[in-house]
């Protein structure tokens, strides 16, 4: 009888294991992510730009070389993003700091890349140092079918100060309709305060874009990232954009940041002066939040700081290992860590 009852017992816990392996849902992972690239200019000098001043162009040895290590760098960091979770790279990734669409070509040609199948979306800007934003996307994945730039129109007295546009990219993720934009705000230079209102122009035309979309669609998907030059909580993102920091109280057309609470507890993409920023986020809207796994939604995100994106010693021990600094090339990849979010849906 003791036999029997432990037979039944074995044979309970078998059928009970296999029927919670039946219920154990499977879910499909996509990366969407943000890189500033850290001066990615070619060894080609254009007349046309001012890129005689850009590191690159000021070293004396060996740019070509220079050049390919770099785009290999830098090549490696996307190919990693996200793999621990997603298991590849980024389906989406918007990137800054580039000269031209060249740069972007040479960098999803690389070895390391290349079996990804990533496509360019790429606009001229008309700012200053000649450096533009730009779009990648794994074409097997992410089905484009519009995109259009959008400028920032800033004035000192009479005189435009010519920046970065942003790029806004509308598009299929596998069957679901997102709208990405790419950003890269204006500097600091002459001080936070001083250059503050430059910031909230550019937030005020993110915000624009954005409520533009979703007039059409108040459920819209839409993903507004790049490097902001603010931190999640000043003016530009708490006023004008008006993110949340807590995700339960994102509703109806609102923007969650996920960066913020980062930044709170002192994390950071970016280091000066023995303080860290969180300059470089990916913020979005709060139909993302919901916990109806049919579609696409939010599951974490992150900033890739992998140890081997960061300085080993010395004074800036822990920084990023940036590419350029003092007129040399270092070896390094970028003065600002990269930054992701995972999505994730139920495989039927």
């Amino acid at each position: 009888m003791k036999n029997l009852k432990s037979l039944v017992f074995l044979a309970f816990l078998v059928v009970s294991v296999q029927a919670w392996a039946q219920k154990k849902k499977q879910y499909k992972v996509q990366t969407i992510a943000f890189y500033n690239v850290e001066n990615l200019f070619d060894t080609i000098n254009d007349p046309l730009k001012d890129d005689e001043k850009s590191p690159i162009m000021e070293i004396q040895g060996d740019r070509s070389k220079i050049y390919k290590d770099k785009i290999s760098k830098l090549a490696r960091v996307i190919s990693d993003i996200g793999y621990d979770i997603a298991k590849t790279s980024p389906a989406i990734l918007g990137v800054a700091e580039i000269e031209n669409r060249q740069v972007l070509e040479d960098l999803v040609n690389d070895p390391k890349l290349k079996d990804a199948d990533y496509g360019i979306i790429h606009f001229d800007s008309p700012d200053k140092r000649g450096i533009d934003v730009g779009l990648l996307y794994k074409q097997g994945v992410f089905q484009p079918h519009s995109f259009s730039k959008h400028p920032l129109y800033i004035y000192d007295g009479d005189k435009r100060i010519y920046t970065r546009d942003q790029l806004l990219v509308s598009g299929v993720l596998d069957d679901e309709e997102v709208h990405i934009i790419v950003n890269h705000w204006p500097s600091r230079r002459g001080g936070e305060a001083r250059s503050r209102p430059k910031r909230v122009k550019a937030a005020e035309l993110n915000k624009h874009i954005i409520d533009s979309l979703q007039d059409i669609d108040k459920k819209a998907k839409i993903f507004t990232m790049g490097d902001m030059n603010d931190d999640p909580f000043n003016v530009s993102m708490k006023e004008v954009l008006k993110t949340k920091e807590d995700r339960d109280e994102a509703n109806g057309k609102d923007l969650f940041n996920p960066m913020e609470g980062m930044a709170r507890n002192g994390n950071g993409t970016l280091a000066y002066r023995d303080g860290w920023n969180l300059f470089d986020q990916i913020i979005f809207t709060a139909p993302l939040l919901k916990k109806d796994f049919t579609e696409y939604r939010y599951y974490k995100a992150g900033i890739y700081n992998k140890v081997y994106l960061s300085n080993k010693r010395g004074r800036y021990k822990g920084y990023p290992f940036r590419s350029f600094a003092g007129g040399s090339y270092t070896g390094g990849y970028s003065d600002h860590f990269p930054v992701y979010v995972h999505l994730i849906k139920e495989v039927k």
